[in-house]
This record gives structure tokens, C-alpha cells and sequence, in this order.
């Protein structure tokens, strides 16, 4: 990835030396990255909204409107996964990496591969994280 907005689930207080959450819908917080010619250019992060009104649709929505392009987790739904491709936003997957900045280099080294449907919570493989 040369440019773009990327989004780690994290705990805590996330950040570049945060931990990652193993899945993206109960995460503590997002930590956000810009990427700009192929280097971590700003770092922010953002509590994780509320799954009360929505359901797990209000991350994508949230995520959406952040502008993010691509999303790496450990564990994910289908409903929200299918959300994610409806918006235009890409989920690649990661479950071995505990740690948030190993995660967006391989992300930027273009390491990291889309998740597919059955790697999926719920689908026909179970939950992969």
C-alpha cells in the first residue's frame, strides 16, 4: 500500500505501540493511520463506537466516515465483512501479529492478504482469530 487510511482494532489506548484487539468489533478503540508514498505519514486513534443502535454495521459506518480504505483484524463477521466491501473499504487479514505497528509495515509491504468468506466468525470455517 503506497497511500491510503488504514484501520487496526486495537486495546486500550491504541496507538503505533498498541496492542491489537483480536477482534474488530470489540475493540477498545481504532488505531488510524494515513500512509503517504509508502510511510506512516499521522497516527490518531478513535474510541470504537457503540453496537447498541445498528448493530454491526455502526463500525463500518463509523469507519466509513473516517475515511479509512483498508482495515486489518484478526476475527471478523460476515455481515459486518460484507458491509466493509459494500463501502469500498478493504479487510485484509492478520491473526498471528499481536502488536499494531508490525501489522500496518506488513500491510504497507503489501504482505497481508484479503479475508476471505469462510475465514470468518460464523462462516463455514468458524471464527479464524
Amino acid at each position: 500500500m503506497k497511500n491510503g487510511r488504514i484501520a487496526i482494532p486495537s486495546n486500550a489506548e491504541g496507538g503505533l505501540d498498541g496492542q491489537r484487539s483480536g477482534h474488530f468489533g470489540h475493540c477498545d478503540a481504532f488505531t488510524i493511520i494515513d500512509v503517504k508514498d509508502g510511510q506512516i505519514d499521522k497516527v490518531e486513534v478513535v474510541a470504537n463506537q457503540e453496537h447498541a443502535q445498528g448493530g454491526c454495521l455502526v463500525p463500518v459506518k463509523f469507519l466509513e466516515s473516517l475515511k479509512v480504505n483498508a482495515l486489518v483484524v484478526g476475527g471478523i463477521g460476515m455481515r459486518p465483512l460484507v458491509g466493509f466491501n459494500d463501502v469500498g473499504i478493504d479487510v485484509y487479514f492478520d491473526n498471528a501479529e499481536p502488536m499494531v505497528k508490525p501489522v500496518v509495515e506488513a500491510l504497507i509491504e503489501g504482505k497481508l492478504q484479503i479475508i476471505q468468506q469462510q475465514q470468518t466468525c460464523g462462516g463455514s470455517g468458524g471464527c479464524s482469530h
